[in-house]
């Protein structure tokens, strides 16, 4: 008694076996199609056209299956030989091949086309056009059999004309059949197939024109996982993992916005959805990070365009983008575009361009992540899909102690003198900029000491330096500080005042991080001093001072320079300063400031009231300002209390007696400068009436005297330079001034 044993499926062993079962198929089509083109009589072309057509014989010599013996040109009968027509056939080998990529499928295994289909909803006739045009890219026998069905050897591409034949039986089919190959079909919408431009003919027929199987899905159907050779430039695949300070996603964080992705992706209804992703902050914040972590929960890596080099490339967008988005499409992998803020700045021509984003979201991606540095709102722009809009701000004192350490914790040496607090508190950096200030860090320690580098807080200040916004050079002059404690004289009072000043900045991390002001105060965490007093007192020099000490970057901003004429040009010029400041962690001095408050009057018309708005507005920026803003003017008696009490320090440098003038004579010459006996410096102090500034050049000039003539500087040489400045300065004078 015999068992019955269920029915053991056969499955595809690999990718490759499926598209060879396929290409059989297309065999037999083409073996149909050539009976149908042959008719009921045949001939052989004479030799004097070998090469420039394709024999019958040859073609028969291509298409013999070697298992089923010669093939007779009819394709309704069976032939002598008992053989199955080729319609029969047809339908049995797709009915195998159905059931195996089923099985298959079902078994794990991985079937190109099928997913190709699968992703862009390709319909059996849309496949069978994707198998026809991939066959000349496996085997050059395509290009003779296409050649010689379309009646032209040089046709080595199927025309839509060939495939409507191969694949429609029927006029009503090759009618309906039309509809897959116009400009808004989906084949074409999504590149997988394209025109082939012909330039001896520039406008064929629509039923003549060659089709070709694009390269990046070609690449697709074999296997080939690499980025399309067109994007590549700007685009890259980036995977999931752990770094030294990429904690940065706090946990809970990570978590609700995995759910929500995976709530939306498929919503309520059952339906695919389309969630976006808003993340905007400063670089280094943790934006890519974040989308990297909710990447790994869907075991896919970040697809990560960079949108400003599209635009700076001047390539065409809705072509690019659309490639962009198909990419992650076929990789699977989510898109993360970079540098989003590009497209949201207000010029016209970019608002067509954030259309076409969302057009291609709709088609593409499953999900999108927008990357910029500003906050932007899509006004409906992504239609019903969920768009979320996570801000990335600089981490707090705790956070960023929290990331030096781990940055830190690697294979250099760290000196004892190393202060993280004093880091965390000093440079309000993102953790890649601390990442990044580390590796300039590191850097410097092995250029001095290759073999046993040793990190020093130094190369530390250096590194954070470098991180500092360069575009602030742009706006304003950046001072290189030559100056220190040593070099500045002032009455005790004042010297108390700055020192004061680089308390607040060095201890700001006590008070603000580990005393908990920080969650107590909104605004107001920078520092902000006015130094007044007459030209030449040392308020530029007490800025240099500080910046020395704190070893941090300074800039100078003219105001003269900013101040417009004309209404609301002085604040736009004041809010691009502060703008490009808020990533330069540098101390902003501006200088000048008597062009602004020299217009700040009694208010008698709309000018006046003007001149107080203007500057009301550079001391709210002041205020906003998480750094050090320092405001130079000789005109105190113009501000009045309401704006003095914004201020944290009011630094008046007074004119210098003849006592302070002396210490000035006395510090200003270097050590190394050749000085003569005969210089009086009590006198020069008790006669000269002048400021520090004023004395510099005396000094400065009497050396240039003294280096053509004696080289050696004495009275003499500081009294013709006296002379010069006084007459450059137009102050007044008399000859026993100039007397010895």
């Amino acid at each position: 008694m015999s068992m019955n044993r269920p029915a053991v499926i056969d499955i595809y062993p690999d990718n490759w076996q499926h598209l060879a079962d396929e290409l059989s198929r297309l065999d037999l089509l083409l073996q149909l199609g050539v009976s149908r083109f042959r008719g009921p009589v045949s001939g052989e072309p004479r030799d004097a056209f070998r090469g420039l057509c394709i024999s019958e014989q040859e073609i028969d010599d291509i298409l013999v299956d070697k298992t089923a013996g010669p093939r007779r040109h009819d394709p309704g009968t069976k032939g002598d030989t008992g053989m199955e027509n080729p319609v029969n056939r047809i339908n049995r080998l797709q009915e195998t091949i159905s059931r195996k990529k089923t099985a298959s499928i079902e078994g794990g295994v991985y079937l190109a086309l099928p997913q190709l289909s699968r992703l862009f909803g390709l319909g059996p006739f849309e496949e069978n056009c994707v198998l026809i045009c991939l066959a000349p890219e496996l085997d050059r026998k395509y290009e003779k059999l296409y050649g010689y069905l379309q009646d032209d050897v040089t046709r080595k591409r199927p025309s839509m004309d060939l495939i409507l034949n191969l694949l429609c039986s029927t006029r009503q089919e090759m009618i309906t059949g039309r509809s897959y190959f116009s400009p808004q079909a989906l084949l074409f919408m999504s590149r997988i197939i394209g025109v082939i431009e012909e330039p001896q003919n520039p406008q064929p027929p629509l039923l003549s024109r060659p089709l070709k199987l694009d390269d990046r899905i070609v690449d697709f159907l074999l296997g080939t996982g690499s980025i399309d050779r067109r994007i590549e430039p700007f685009t890259r695949l980036v995977y999931s993992r752990e770094g030294p300070f990429e904690t940065a996603p706090a946990t809970e964080t990570v978590n609700e916005l995995v759910s929500l992705a995976r709530t939306h992706i498929v919503n309520s209804s059952g339906t695919p959805d389309k969630p976006v992703f808003y993340f905007h902050g400063p670089y280094g914040a943790g934006r890519q990070s974040m989308a990297r972590h909710i990447c790994r929960e869907f075991e896919v890596p970040l697809l990560v365009c960079d949108i400003e080099e599209i635009i700076d490339r001047q390539l065409p967008f809705d072509e690019t983008i659309r490639l962009v988005f198909r990419e992650a499409l076929l990789q699977p992998a989510a898109v993360y575009l970079e540098g989003f803020h590009r497209l949201t700045d207000g010029e016209e021509k970019y608002r067509f361009h954030l259309k076409l984003l969302a057009r291609a979201v709709e088609e593409y991606s499953w999900l999108t992540f927008l990357s910029g540095e500003k906050n932007w709102e899509p006004a409906g722009l992504f239609h019903d899909n969920m768009v979320l809009n996570v801000e990335f701000a600089v981490p707090d004192y705790a956070a960023r102690m929290g990331f030096w350490k781990a940055v830190t914790g690697g294979e250099c040496r760290l000196s004892g003198e190393v202060d993280f607090g004093t880091l965390a508190g000093r440079f309000r950096f993102t953790p890649g900029q601390i990442n990044d200030a580390f590796i300039a860090a590191r850097n410097l320690a092995r250029l001095r000491q290759p073999d046993t580098p040793e990190i020093t807080m130094s190369d530390l200040y250096k590194g954070c330096r470098a991180q500092c916004n360069q575009k602030l050079g742009t706006l304003a002059q950046k001072i290189a500080p030559k100056y220190t404690w040593a070099d500045i004289v002032l009455p005790a009072d004042i010297m108390q005042q700055l020192h004061e000043i680089c308390d607040q900045v060095s201890y700001r991390h006590r008070v603000y991080g580990e005393w908990g002001f920080d969650r107590k105060l909104s605004l107001g965490k920078g520092l902000n001093a006015l130094f007044s007093g007459p030209s030449g007192t040392g308020k530029t020099m007490a800025a240099e001072v500080i910046a020395s000490d704190l070893q941090l970057d300074l800039y100078r901003i003219d105001l003269s320079s900013v101040v417009s004429k004309y209404i609301g040009e002085t604040e736009k010029n004041l809010g691009r300063v502060f703008q490009e400041a808020e990533s330069s962690n540098a101390i902003l001095f501006f200088d000048e400031a008597d062009a602004l408050f020299g217009r700040r009057s009694e208010v008698k018309d709309a000018h006046d009231r003007y001149a107080n708005i203007e500057i009301g507005y550079l001391l709210q920026k002041m205020e906003e300002y998480e750094g050090i803003s320092i405001l130079a003017t000789n005109l105190k008696k113009n501000m009045d209390d309401a704006f003095l009490r914004r201020l944290h320090f009011l630094v008046e440098f007074p004119f210098p007696d003849a006592a302070y003038r002396c210490r000035i004579w006395k510090s200003i010459f270097p050590g190394e400068t050749p000085l003569s006996g005969d210089i009086d410096f009590d006198l020069i102090a008790t006669r000269f009436k002048i400021a520090g500034g004023n004395i510099k050049n005396i000094v400065v000039n009497a050396a240039f005297l003294a280096a053509g003539n004696s080289q050696v500087v004495d009275m003499e040489h500081i009294i013709r330079a006296a002379k010069q400045e006084y007459r450059k300065a137009g102050m007044p004078y008399s000859k026993a001034d100039f007397e010895k």
